[in-house]
């Protein structure tokens, strides 16, 4: 097997068996609740980028539980790593959107997503997986971040381990990030997001050196920083590519960060150059903008 431009092996096959490791909920819009959650967004978008993807979370044995499991058979998502739970409802989070589409949340706790159980089959999964994306949420509870801690060091040195940060409310700390950016090789984080994480384990300068700082410290393979409507930012231990991102019409931007990162997850797994993997999550992330979901299905010339 020759080595990519990132140090992942090309597996000499057409499908990727990819993961979004994490919350799986419905997302309560004021309009009616769209599934939701990261690591189902990621996954989906994978999906439709040519991978297997697989959510691996939990859900309830409630009537919200069987409309998720309804709901990712007719989109064609595999939910043989959805564990239904009796004592522990399905997620849910209240969404409010702004004029310019942006979300606030409030995320019940106590859910489902709060217990993701281990398996053998999901330790199966961890062993055959090329590429996986965790967030900080779905580790607020001692038993899925233990959960996600063992599938994360169960899989093969030689995937790709996204950590998209995801902060949200106050279900975060330094000890959960701090175990997150030691355990994953790729890094993807807002321009939000860089402050809280820059504070917290001491990167100053400008955003290229707290960037920098944080590459290395990790011993990251890449860092993806997004900006929003201005684009993003690629940093490798060689390279710096910078995007000023593509115009949208926004409707709704839950998601996009989810299908940048699945976008930017298929560039690395293919061993494409940074330019191209930028420019393509971009352009992802710019269409899914403009839906008013989180998981529209993509046009073709996003595709090929």
């Amino acid at each position: 097997m020759r080595d990519t431009a990132y140090g992942m092996p090309d597996m000499d096959r057409e499908l990727y068996t990819v993961v979004g490791l994490g919350e799986l909920l419905w997302d309560m819009f004021p309009t009616g609740k769209k599934l939701g959650g990261a690591p189902l967004n990621f996954s989906y978008h994978c999906h439709q980028l040519g991978a297997q993807g697989y959510p691996a979370s939990a859900i309830g044995a409630d009537e919200l539980g069987r409309e998720i499991l309804a709901v990712l058979v007719s989109k064609s998502i595999p939910p043989d790593y959805v564990s239904g739970l009796d004592d522990h409802p399905t997620g849910t989070v209240e969404v409010t959107l702004d004029e310019g589409g942006k979300p606030e949340y409030v995320i019940t706790e106590g859910v489902a997503w709060d217990f993701i159980p281990t398996s053998s089959e999901l330790d199966q999964l961890a062993c055959e997986a090329n590429a996986v994306c965790f967030g900080s949420l779905a580790q607020r509870n001692s038993v899925s971040r233990w959960t996600m801690g063992r599938f994360l060091t169960s899989m093969n040195p030689s995937s790709l381990q996204i950590f998209d940060v995801n902060l949200r409310q106050h279900f975060y700390s330094r000890e959960i990030l701090d175990g997150s950016l030691t355990l994953c090789n790729v890094l993807k984080l807002s321009d939000e997001e860089l402050p809280v994480i820059a504070e917290m384990f001491g990167a100053s300068g400008s955003v290229d050196q707290q960037l920098r700082m944080l590459l290395e410290r990790f011993d990251l393979k890449l860092i993806a920083y997004t900006r929003g409507a201005e684009g993003s930012l690629l940093l490798s231990e060689t390279e710096l590519n910078d995007h000023p991102g593509y115009p949208a019409k926004v409707a709704n931007t839950v998601g996009a960060g989810d299908s940048f990162t699945a976008a930017l997850c298929m560039g690395m797994l293919n061993g494409d150059a940074l330019a191209d993997i930028n420019e393509h999550a971009n352009r992802v992330a710019a269409y899914v903008c403009s839906q008013d979901t989180a998981t529209p299905e993509l046009p073709e010339n996003l595709i090929s």
